[in-house]
């Protein structure tokens, strides 16, 4: 077996234009501060990397390397959620995603996901560069306004759209495989790939590739009603990256799963601090322990209530506290007989 590392943070979350989280330098010396021992790093966010230069300069992902280090601490992965959303987006959509891309692309969808399949390209190679071996991202969302069955879909529609999700995906995944980092879909609401059938669906429709993989995050199936302890033994052994967020869902006579409209603190299914919510991180980390998952256990804050600095602070200790040391032997080795073969038939009583 092998030991989860960490406790480790994604910035995306915290970036900001004041300090300490105007730079990478900066949030470094704060998460350090705080306990962590690793960052994931959003990508997008030129705060904290130009992932441009990143994927043509060893010397800038050494750099980047250092200024990490400096303070005692690791780049965990590089997140490409934002970009990834691009790859495939729903022309409903395309005023609101003009924020995930530079200016000059805004209003412009086909430039746009140009764009972000040269940036999930260009994270490939920066990873490799930095000798990471997970890229997180979305999948894009084709088919997702078309989610609920009614008005009743065209014959099709949504094998369309998963033929066309896989199309734009492949080559993507071809290039992690050159770069030899795992793509690791986080399956979330709003993305087609948001449950275990949605993931299978592209899964085929990629010739099942090796690069295909999954960030685990439990907090989107206590969000959809989904059994995400069940979801980690299926799915284990694609499992290469792991974002620990809580999560709670309080349904009423008045709302369930859909939320109703309302404000992430009104909805009866919302995102809590780490320990607020229901989420059984226990367990969880014993599964993972179990099946040899040996990437880094990374705090994704998201809460509607909690002041993120607290939430980041409170993260730190809950994740060390939850990440199991795992043993060398066995507990019951001191009462082993040390039996042979021979012995062992003897014992059957089949020598």
């Amino acid at each position: 077996m092998k030991t989860i590392k960490g406790p480790a943070l994604f910035l995306a979350q915290f970036a900001g234009d004041d300090a300490p989280f105007n730079s990478l330098d900066a949030i470094c010396g704060w998460a350090a501060g705080l306990g962590y021992k690793g960052v994931q790093i959003p990508a997008w966010d030129r705060r904290f990397i130009d992932i441009e230069r990143a994927a043509g300069s060893q010397d800038y992902c050494d750099e980047i390397l250092g200024t990490v280090a400096a303070h005692g601490l690791a780049v965990t992965e590089l997140a490409t959620h934002l970009q990834g959303q691009l790859v495939a987006a729903h022309p409903v959509y395309d005023t609101l995603l003009d924020g995930f891309a530079p200016p000059e692309l805004h209003g412009r969808p086909e430039a746009r996901q140009e764009w972000a399949c040269a940036q999930l390209r260009f994270a490939a190679q920066a990873s490799r560069r930095m000798g990471l071996s997970a890229l997180p991202s979305f999948s894009g969302a084709l088919a997702w306004p078309f989610l609920y069955p009614f008005p009743q879909r065209p014959a099709g529609l949504i094998e369309t759209a998963f033929d066309e999700l896989a199309r734009r995906w492949h080559p993507l995944l071809d290039i992690c495989e050159e770069n030899g980092v795992d793509l690791c879909f986080e399956l979330h609401p709003g993305e087609d790939l948001h449950d275990g059938i949605s993931y299978e669906m592209f899964l085929e429709r990629v010739g099942g590739h090796a690069r295909a993989n999954l960030l685990y995050d439990p907090s989107h199936f206590v969000l959809q009603q989904l059994d995400y302890l069940d979801h980690l033994e299926i799915y284990h052994e694609r499992i290469r990256a792991f974002h620990v967020k809580d999560a709670e869902f309080v349904a009423s006579g008045r709302q369930g799963v859909y939320g109703g409209y309302q404000s992430w603190v009104d909805r009866a299914g919302r995102f809590r601090s780490l320990g607020d919510g229901q989420v059984d991180f226990k367990r969880i980390f014993s599964q993972l322990a179990a099946h040899d998952f040996d990437g880094w256990a990374v705090l994704e804050w998201e809460c509607a209530l909690k002041h993120p600095e607290d939430g980041a602070r409170e993260g730190a200790a809950f994740i060390a506290d939850h990440i199991i040391r795992v043993t060398d032997h066995a507990f019951d080795d001191f009462a082993g007989a040390g039996t042979d073969e021979t012995a062992n038939k003897r014992i059957l009583g089949i020598g």
